[in-house]
């Protein structure tokens, strides 16, 4: 597979694995782990999206604890992280309403907490996890460049922002932002509008797709009149079959097709599903298609 390629020349797989649901698998232990690990390298799905918040404070750790188990998994992949949220969670007892937290004290330990959990020496890409209305730029500028320095990340980036959100924050840094990563599917087409595709573009920053099946709903809603995924789910199962493949394939090729660089961030931990995520990368998709599947999704012509 075609790697994406960062601005600091890094790389990551054109399709990522999102660990948020591990800690709610039937079997998050070590060897249950491994074999999702397994399924996604087999499909040469390198690049792993975790957030310190994902699974109660409980995913990087379980993942962790594979890495632990088989230490030369770490050479294989990449490990992307991100912060700034604060749940309430009884492993945060003084929190006492959700909230955002970039302020430079707690971005520095949820990195070592993040280091310590995933058990790894380095995070490959940090990431922003939503702009915070009390974001002091300059303060969260400068420790994201010596997070960088010190070399406890390889790479940082953003997650949820803005094109204004994101230019702010670059402006107070030294290395450049690496990412934005976005809700961005069939179900969730305003990044082709609102600027955050055309600010990735400009800044040559591959995009990162969460959701990219609207959350299953792309699947859940086909048979429901009215909503968007009914009016797709007959032209992607044409598709689809048309490619020998499924209609997860179909969009996710739909958003692989854009200039910018889309990295759907799959949710399956399932083996078997993991096993069918490539099949994107045999559903040809040329321009009249795309802006065939657009119009179903937004339900009207383009202007």
């Amino acid at each position: 597979m075609n790697r994406i390629t960062l601005p600091n020349q890094r790389t990551l797989s054109p399709i990522a694995c999102g660990v948020w649901r591990l800690a709610e698998a039937a079997d998050p232990g070590v060897d249950a782990t491994l074999a999702r690990i397994d399924a996604c390298l087999a499909q040469g799905i390198t690049t792993f999206d975790h957030a310190d918040i994902y699974g109660d404070y409980r995913c990087e750790a379980l993942f962790g604890n594979a890495l632990r188990a088989r230490p030369a998994l770490r050479q294989q992949i990449e490990v992307v992280t991100k912060t700034d949220i604060m749940l309430l969670s009884a492993q945060w007892p003084e929190t006492r309403i959700k909230h955002y937290d970039t302020r430079p004290p707690h971005v520095q330990a949820s990195v070592e907490r993040s280091l310590q959990h995933l058990g790894v020496e380095v995070i490959d890409l940090l990431l922003i996890h939503r702009p915070d209305p009390l974001c002091d730029a300059e303060a969260l500028g400068a420790c994201l460049d010596r997070l960088i320095d010190a070399g406890k990340v390889r790479g940082v980036g953003v997650s949820n922002f803005m094109p204004w959100d994101a230019d702010l924050l670059q402006s107070r840094m030294v290395h450049r932002l690496q990412t934005n990563q976005i809700e961005l599917s069939l179900l969730h087409t305003a990044p082709f509008t609102n600027g955050q595709l055309a600010h990735a573009q400009q800044h040559r920053m591959p995009v990162m797709a969460w959701s990219p099946l609207g959350g299953g709903r792309l699947h859940t809603e086909a048979q429901q009149p009215g909503t968007a995924a009914h009016r797709l789910a007959p032209r992607l199962a044409e598709l689809a079959r048309a490619s020998g493949t499924d209609t997860t394939a179909v969009a996710m090729a739909w958003l692989m097709h854009h200039p910018a660089g889309v990295i759907p961030v799959m949710g399956s931990l399932q083996p078997e599903r993991i096993a069918c995520f490539t099949q994107a990368l045999q559903v040809p998709m040329d321009r009249q298609t795309w802006f065939e599947l657009y119009e179903l999704a937004n339900g009207h012509p383009v202007p």
